[in-house]
């Protein structure tokens, strides 16, 4: 992701590197849209993995955050323990209290509002917030991707949830892709380096390669171990290369005496 440093209070079209209001509108509703349609997907996938009605719409209510509910539901689906489940979606929901460390940064919302924004933190408004240029155009995206995300997920929620005896049989729609497949759209352009890519290569790896021998939403926990086994092994070839480097130096030295 682009890192932002300085963020000016510019009006709409005024000032250095700001963006039009009407560029920010567009780009929030188009990703506000077209991931708030996939709503659909996951109300037909919950009622299909038995949840009812109540539950189903509760969790896009509440929960509100793609991955971690299609991962719930999922697991159910394939009969996984209830608190395997949990945590699974509970470890995919962590992120975003991650998001949230740097969007208050971003936003700089007054604190009565944080905890009603705090509902919106989520990859997509995340998306869309970090890549404005000024705190207006910041929070314009922000909002608008919110809102409107959150409309339309809810109902079409319910739409999917009505509409699964009408579908019939769900899994043969493979209608549970439908989430994943958006989050993947959204994560893969800010696989920018090579620690990130080599972070989600391995979680995709262990979490796919342990699909068939683990209970249902555990692959999803240990795939979480990506970052830190990652960020261990660069730590230990920094370490060596500047071990090497040291008695290199300390090589030279005794040869130039």
């Amino acid at each position: 992701m682009t890192e932002q440093t300085a963020l000016p209070d510019a009006p709409g079209t005024g000032g250095a590197g700001a963006k039009p209001d009407a560029a920010v509108v567009r780009d929030a509703l188009g990703v506000g849209v077209a991931v708030g349609l996939s709503g659909f997907a996951f109300g037909v996938t919950s009622a299909g993995s038995g949840l009812t009605l109540a539950q189903t719409c509760a969790l896009s209510l509440l929960v509100f955050t793609g991955a971690s509910q299609f991962a719930l539901v999922g697991a159910l689906a394939a009969g996984g323990n209830p608190l395997t489940a949990a945590a699974g979606a509970f470890f995919l929901g962590v992120r975003n209290a991650f998001y949230g460390l740097r969007l208050s940064q971003l936003l700089a919302l007054p604190r009565a509002v944080r905890p009603f924004a705090a509902q919106w933190v989520i990859d997509e408004t995340t998306a869309v917030a970090l890549a404005q240029p000024t705190r207006r155009a910041v929070r314009i995206g922000f909002t608008l991707t919110g809102l409107t995300l959150y409309v339309l997920w809810n109902l079409t929620t319910l739409l999917g949830a009505l509409g699964a005896e009408a579908i019939g049989d769900t899994d043969a729609w493979g209608l549970e892709a439908a989430g994943p497949a958006v989050f993947l759209a959204l994560l893969a352009p800010m696989l920018k380096d090579t620690t990130e890519r080599a972070v989600a290569a391995l979680a995709v790896l262990l979490g796919l390669g342990l699909l068939p021998v683990l209970p249902a939403g555990v692959p999803v926990l240990v795939a979480a171990l990506a970052a830190p086994l990652v960020l261990w092994a660069r730590g230990r070839r920094a370490g060596g290369a500047e071990d090497d480097g040291a008695v290199r130096g300390a090589t030279e030295g005794e040869d130039g005496r």
